[in-house]
């Protein structure tokens, strides 16, 4: 299995858990000598009539800029030799699975979302894991623990 982390691909919400997710990522990239690419989906606005209407490029660049720091503040002083991010417009399981066709693994935060939250709102993640063609490792953030 030493191809499974050679190209590592980390859709990344800004959440805690995607941190946590790009963190191992990065332990995982840096170990196997992959390739870590991050990846942010911005989906467009979906008016009740009409067309879905694209963010504007200032949002896109701005969203590119915020991405681009959060990388580089988690690969600052390990030694990963191949980092791309970068920003795609769509619904967020669809741009991942599209992106994933470009990579060995997907290490992904969840929220782990139950019950009727979940119903409701759904599963980005779950979406990816029933229909991704490479593994997935997803990835929960720790609950704060009070002393």
């Amino acid at each position: 299995m030493p191809a499974l982390f050679r190209r590592i691909l980390v859709p990344f919400d800004f959440s805690r858990s995607s941190a946590a997710a790009l963190a191992i990522a990065v332990d995982l990239a840096v170990k196997h000598d992959g390739t870590l690419m991050v990846m942010h989906a911005l989906p467009p606005v979906l008016p009740t009539h009409g067309r879905a209407i694209l963010p504007p490029a200032s949002e896109l660049a701005a969203v590119g800029r915020a991405l681009a720091a959060e990388v580089a503040r988690a690969v600052k002083g390990r030694r990963l030799r191949r980092v791309r991010s970068w920003v795609m417009i769509g619904p967020p399981a669809g741009c991942i699975l599209d992106a994933a066709g470009k990579a060995d693994t997907i290490v992904m935060g969840t929220l782990g979302r139950t019950g009727l939250p979940h119903l409701l709102i759904g599963s980005v993640a779950e979406r990816v894991v029933r229909y991704a063609t490479v593994p997935v490792l997803t990835v929960r953030a720790r609950r704060g623990r009070s002393h």
